[in-house]
């Protein structure tokens, strides 16, 4: 007899519903229970009694038997109390799990009948398994309160009636630690999973379903409460296709009533969205594979109206392959709105010269400086009747109720990582747009840390990853403070599809070598005394303000002490202090001077990067009394394209270039040489202008020298690039982890220790 009972068990610290067995033995009608102790017995028969001796070696096989099972002797147990008057005699799996105790009822009841048992189960019995398969159903269906957002069962159908088991389902992953797998706790035996479908009643599910199940519902489910149904977003179909290729094998039935879930394209899919032909025919470019492979990708995406990241190596033509998009979506007469691009200010022209070169059909108007003016002057600022506008993000900002007016076909965000910030106007002006399709140009969709790419995907398809806090506690935290790499992987899983990433590496392979070189200058004894004066007064000042307000709330003293810092080691005039005007030495100008005729004396063609305006001016006073001719780029230079062009076309042979005006947008492909005069935060800021040179197109090995002072801030802010590398090439998975823009925050992930460190002496580092 199978039946429960409710009391304590050892080492419990609550009573639980428990299952017991009535073992008994039959001889010719009389039945002996397991626990009688007697050898013999006495049974009536005619007219008398007659002794009938137990077969002890029958019943201790059926004892093994049934132990086999997980069934443990009462008598065994220290602690346990049976129910009054119960006459049990066996406990089934001690360990309080409601899976063994259907795994008993599964499992071992069926193969004890075939062995000859009689058994008799209580009919208030809770732990019932379903005899065979279940039938699995999905169902998905549009919610009426929330647009582009779908409602989402998993169940299984008996007797025609229909049980939802996504609340068990979630209940089973809460009860779980993080990413731990089913098969994995499985104990010794035979081992089943089972889910309730009442108070008796449970199915069975095999391992690998159930392991499958809830891989793919531990990336959707990040409530705290468990729901009967999951409200998604319509981006999440790549995962409702995993749930319905899982429960296929069970031959579940899957319904879509009335909602679309377009599955993103794979690139090793897509070969067919449009011919190499089509491509070439709308473009005035010879693609190289890997682009063509590229444009069918964000063609599928449009088909599919998803939105994505076209992540490429600085230099791999994401510009281009754009353009192609929509020279493709010309020719079949698509581009049915206008469509907006929103682009650095320092990238409008280049814009405007790629997409004359390239795709003349299409009429363009660049939305910025003299043509602006002109057209409000004229009386008619609509810029709504070319297919494709250009624009800047801070014309963005200033006129967004403009651009709010209008439905786009396409918005798209060149170097995206311009709306990382959550809280930032250009951000949310560019989240209030209406557009059919978006699409975010950015060489790493994570520069500081992983907020940078929710950002991106909020703009892109919301919903995807959550709320920013859901997406902190769920995502961020664990891999960037814990180091979770099931979470990493969950988060892979779940973007990875929208973000299309090819280096250099892999796809230009016969792109010349090119050596990095960090140059270390010491100081003289006039500007080292300088260097320590400045840093022992900054330093005071940094930890007082960090004391009172925390380094979140000191980030504007800190940095001006560490810019202070930087230019001393830059030249000490860039230094607004008394001090710094009577020391006349600069131990790393003199050294770039000797290195650019050295270099220049080998033939070869410079770049030369600085993030200080002043600091080029300087380099340029020195270039001038060489008599070495120069084109300088900064923010300040009105006719930028005359500066290119006399570089490019070989009228001079060094280029000073502010970081900020030129690290990204510009072709410098006759370039050999990049001299990066002092480091930046972001380890991608230098590798965008280095790619200025190093990039398709390049046909000679190139050179990086990166000046640094040795043992100053510069040296220890190198560390502080390595360590949002590693962060960046965790998630995005390149060799190298470039292409990033500046940083708008660069101490963002930053700790005391840090602080400690860059302000420490010259020339000491601390451990």
């Amino acid at each position: 007899m199978l039946v429960s009972t409710t009391g304590p068990i050892p080492g419990a610290d609550r009573e639980l519903t428990l299952p017991v067995l009535c073992l008994s033995f039959d001889y010719g009608g009389t039945q002996i229970g397991a626990s009688d102790e007697r050898e013999r017995f006495f049974v009536a028969q005619g007219d008398g009694l007659v002794e009938v001796e137990r077969d002890v070696r029958r019943e201790a096989e059926a004892r093994a038997l049934v132990e086999r099972f997980g069934a443990v002797e009462i008598g065994c147990l220290e602690g346990y109390l049976e129910g009054y008057g119960s006459s049990a005699n066996y406990l089934v799996a001690v360990d309080g799990d409601v899976h063994a105790y259907c795994t008993f009822s599964a499992q071992a009841l069926p193969e004890l009948r075939s062995k000859g048992f009689v058994i008799e189960v209580d009919p208030e019995y809770p732990y019932q398994v379903l005899v065979g398969q279940p039938a699995w159903y999905l169902d998905v269906g549009p919610l009426s309160d929330r647009p582009d957002w779908f409602g989402c069962e998993i169940g299984v159908e008996i007797d025609g009636e229909r049980v939802n088991l996504l609340t068990a389902l979630l209940e089973l992953l809460e009860a779980l630690p993080d990413a731990e797998s089913l098969s994995g706790r499985a104990p010794r035996g035979p081992r089943c999973w089972a889910l309730p479908l009442d108070a008796k009643r449970y199915v069975r599910i095999g391992r690998e379903l159930i392991d499958e199940l809830l891989e793919v519902l531990r990336d959707l489910y990040s409530e705290r409460r468990v729901p009967l149904r999951l409200e998604l977003s319509r981006y999440h179909g790549a995962a409702v296709d995993a749930l319905a290729r899982a429960l296929g094998k069970s031959g579940a039935r899957v319904r879509r009533s009335g909602v679309q879930l377009p599955a993103p394209p794979r690139l090793d899919r897509v070969v067919t969205e449009a011919s190499q032909q089509e491509l070439q025919h709308g473009v005035r470019a010879t693609l190289r594979p890997y682009q063509a492979a590229g444009v069918r990708w964000l063609l599928g995406l449009h088909t599919a109206h998803l939105g994505g990241v076209l992540a490429d190596d600085m230099g791999l033509g994401k510009t281009l392959q754009t353009i192609t998009l929509f020279a493709v979506l010309h020719a079949r007469g698509a581009l049915d709105q206008p469509s907006l691009i929103v682009v650095p200010t320092s990238l409008i022209q280049n814009w405007q010269r790629e997409l004359q070169r390239f795709a003349p059909q299409l009429s363009v108007l660049v939305w910025h400086g003299s043509t602006r003016r002109e057209a409000r002057a004229a009386g008619a600022p609509d810029p709504f009747r070319a297919q494709l506008i250009v624009t800047s993000y801070a014309l963005l900002v200033r006129e967004q109720e403009r651009w709010q007016t209008q439905p786009f076909h396409y918005l798209i965000l060149d170097e995206a990582q311009n709306i990382k910030n959550p809280r930032s106007a250009v951000r949310a002006a560019a989240r209030s747009l209406t557009a059919q399709h978006r699409l975010c140009l950015s060489g790493t969709p994570v520069e500081n840390h992983l907020g940078d790419m929710w950002s991106l995907f909020d703009f892109l398809m919301p919903g995807l990853l959550g709320s920013a806090a859901e997406f902190q506690t769920r995502y961020r935290g664990p891999i960037e403070d814990e180091r979770n790499e099931d979470q990493l992987a969950a988060l892979r899983r779940l973007v990875g599809p929208f973000i299309l990433r090819r280096t250099k590496e892999q796809v230009a392979k016969d792109l010349p070598p090119k050596s990095n070189l960090v140059r270390a200058v010491d100081l003289g004894e006039a500007q080292r005394r300088l260097y320590e004066s400045i840093r022992i007064a900054a330093h005071a000042d940094v930890r007082r303000m960090v004391q009172t307000k925390g380094i979140a709330g000191s980030t504007l003293t800190i940095l001006d002490a560490l810019m202070k810092l930087r230019q001393v080691c830059c030249d000490p005039r860039l230094v607004q202090v008394p001090a710094a005007q009577r020391v006349s030495e600069s131990a790393k100008l003199t050294f770039l001077f000797r290195l650019l005729v050295g270099e220049l004396g080998q033939a070869r063609r410079i770049l030369v990067f600085s993030q200080f305006t002043s600091m080029l001016s300087l380099i340029a006073d020195g270039l001038t009394a060489r008599g070495i001719e120069f084109a300088m780029l900064t923010g300040a230079t009105q006719d930028r394209a005359r500066q290119v062009d006399s570089f490019q076309s070989g009228a001079v042979d060094v280029f000073l270039i502010s970081l900020k005006a030129g690290g990204t947008g510009l072709n410098l492909t006759s370039a050999d040489t990049v001299i990066h005069y002092d480091p930046w935060w972001n380890p991608a800021a230098q590798a965008q202008a280095t790619d200025r040179a190093h990039r398709i197109g390049q046909t000679r090995p190139v050179f990086v020298h990166q000046l640094i002072v040795a043992g100053s801030v510069e040296e220890r802010m190198l560390e502080l690039q390595h360590k949002k590398r590693e962060l960046a090439e965790s998630f995005i998975g390149t060799a190298d982890a470039e292409g990033a823009a500046l940083s708008a925050d660069p101490l963002s992930a930053v700790s005391a220790a840090d602080i400690q460190s860059l302000f420490a002496p010259l020339g000491q580092a601390e451990a």
